[in-house]
């Protein structure tokens, strides 16, 4: 849950002033995230009478591993000022590369899934190399791997989905006794690395400061290539991962898998608080906005709607997390601003004009 946003350089005797600000705002972003699924939960409770049972809450957990692994590595991507529009067809990718080697080569589950990551790692890494070492926008690079991902799916698996069966389907299975799956289990352990990989390594120090001011970055001596396409690394493997938890799910690795899986990634990212802008974020925040996602998809099904109206709510909803985040955006710079001159005034340099 912990934020990093845009800062000055403030007398020592501020300085804790300041940081016990930003700690506050993240306090309270989380806090309001939890405050909405609550309300979520309640209200489908009280509409729907079959909702609020331990089978209803365990199946939507057991469905959201695929989704919160790839929430995590797209919360990574756009913490540095970046989007990956390919994670979707890279699962199918993942999942299809599963498929062929259990079914087609009849290898073991552990070597299948090794592959399968190998996949998503190289996706990721092709999208980050040809974005950060030619400067391209990850925008236009990932929308190419998408195309590519998809089609390697379908050729891999000639346009066919590979029926795995039992052999893969434990992943995803209830434990006795918990109810909840392993893939979930794994997909939790995965939030958990993913924020402390934000709040306690130099790594995740250097993405906020990519994503808050790259030319800086480079003017601290520190080249930000090697940690911008280690991240979109990351995000490739994360979506590989996906696949697998997606496959063990269906018990088979379909080729069409994950079609629009990057804007629910997106969605519950800026739900969770992330800029879009970079510079902030919280990979347990995302973690959130996946499970606000998937109780309003469930209550909404549970009380009837109809396909459309679950569309339109969602919309809405994914909207006005836009227009809060745009909000938090100038709010931060107007905080920015006057600190800046805050600070001028107390070493009696003048301050800049807003421009």
């Amino acid at each position: 849950m912990d934020e990093i946003q845009p800062s000055v350089v403030l007398p020592p005797d501020d300085a804790p002033q300041q940081s016990s600000r930003w700690s506050a705002a993240a306090l309270v972003n989380y806090l309001g995230l939890l405050a909405v699924l609550l309300f979520l939960v309640t209200l489908f409770s009280l509409l729907s009478e079959h909702f609020f049972t331990l089978q209803t809450l365990a199946t939507v957990a057991n469905q959201i591993p695929d989704l919160t692994v790839i929430a995590v590595g797209m919360t990574l991507v756009l913490i540095i000022g970046g989007i990956d529009l390919s994670v979707g067809s890279v699962l199918a990718l993942g999942a299809a590369v599963l498929g062929v080697a259990m079914v087609d080569w009849q290898w073991p589950v552990w070597a299948a899934a090794g592959l399968c990551l190998g996949a998503g790692l190289a996706c990721g890494l092709a999208n980050g190399s040809i974005s950060v070492g030619w400067s391209i926008p990850s925008f236009i690079v990932t929308l190419g791997m998408l195309e590519i991902a998809r089609g390697c799916a379908y050729l891999a698996t000639d346009s066919q989905t590979k029926y795995i069966g039992a052999r893969i389907e434990g992943i995803a299975a209830p434990l006795e006794g918990l109810g909840i799956s392993a893939a979930f289990l794994t997909a939790v352990a995965v939030v958990a690395a993913g924020q402390f990989i934000l709040s306690g390594t130099v790594f995740g120090r250097y993405m906020f400061a990519i994503g808050n001011n790259e030319q800086v970055v480079r003017y601290s001596g520190i080249n930000p290539q090697p940690t911008k396409i280690g991240v979109f690394v990351l995000a490739g493997g994360l979506s590989a991962l996906g696949g697998i938890f997606q496959a063990s799910r269906l018990g088979s690795a379909d080729p069409n898998g994950g079609v629009g899986l990057e804007l629910a990634a997106i969605a519950a990212v800026v739900i969770g608080g992330t800029s879009l802008m970079g510079g902030r974020g919280s990979v347990v925040n995302s973690f959130l906005g996946v499970l606000i996602i998937r109780v309003l998809e469930s209550g909404l099904a549970q009380v009837g709607a109809s396909d459309p109206t679950k569309r339109i709510v969602t919309g809405g909803v994914i909207v006005a997390a836009v227009i809060a985040d745009a909000y938090r955006h100038r709010l931060s710079g107007r905080r920015w601003r006057f600190a800046a001159k805050a600070n001028a005034r107390r070493e009696g340099r003048p301050a800049k004009p807003e421009s």
